[in-house]
C-alpha cells in the first residue's frame, strides 16, 4: 500500500491553494470561504474570502460559491454539506468517488462534474506548485454554474448529474 499521502507532510496538508487559471475559466465567484490567510494568499478568488480564522462554515453563503476545502475528512463533509444546501457554487474535490461523501451528499444533490484530464499544480504557501498523488474533480451546483463548468473547455469528462 502507498502510504506517502499520510506521511509527506506537503501532501497531507490542507493547505493546497487554487491556480488563478481555474478561477479565470470559471468565475467569477462571490464568495470564497476557504480562503488562505490573507498574507500567504496568491490573488483574491472573491470579493468575501473567509480563512480558517474566520470560520467559513458558521457563516450563512452567499452568492455564487467557490469552494477549494481542507481535505481532511471531517471538514471535507461539512464544507460539502454546506455547498449542497446552498446550492449555488464549483468545488474543486479530490476523485474518489467511491466514498460516503460522494454517495451521500455530491452525486444527489450537485448538477454536474469535470473529471480532470491532468493533475491539478496547486499553488503551495511558499508559492511553488505542485500536484498531490490523487486527480482532481470539478463539482457544480446550481444552472449557472453547470453550464459554466460545461462551457470551460476544462479537459476532462463533463458529466451531469441531477438535470
Amino acid at each position: 500500500m502507498d502510504t506517502r499521502q499520510q506521511t509527506n507532510p506537503s501532501v497531507s496538508s490542507d493547505e493546497w491553494y487554487t491556480p488563478r487559471w481555474i478561477i479565470d475559466v470559471l468565475g467569477p465567484f462571490d464568495l470564497d470561504p476557504c480562503a488562505p490567510p490573507e498574507d500567504r494568499r496568491p490573488f483574491t478568488i472573491a470579493p468575501t474570502a473567509w480563512t480558517k480564522a474566520d470560520d467559513g462554515l458558521s457563516h450563512d453563503w452567499h452568492g455564487t460559491v467557490w469552494m477549494n476545502p481542507p481535505y481532511s475528512r471531517v471538514l471535507l463533509r461539512r464544507f460539502c454539506e454546506k455547498m449542497a444546501t446552498h446550492g449555488d457554487g464549483i468545488a474543486l474535490l479530490v476523485n474518489r468517488q467511491d466514498n460516503l461523501l460522494w454517495q451521500e451528499v455530491i452525486f444527489p444533490t450537485a448538477k454536474s462534474m469535470i473529471f480532470m484530464r491532468h493533475r491539478v499544480k496547486f499553488i503551495r504557501p511558499d508559492g511553488s506548485t505542485g500536484s498531490p498523488f490523487f486527480g482532481s474533480c470539478l463539482v457544480a451546483w446550481g444552472d449557472d454554474c453547470d453550464r459554466r463548468l460545461h462551457q470551460s473547455g476544462i479537459e476532462g469528462k463533463y458529466v451531469a448529474l441531477n438535470k
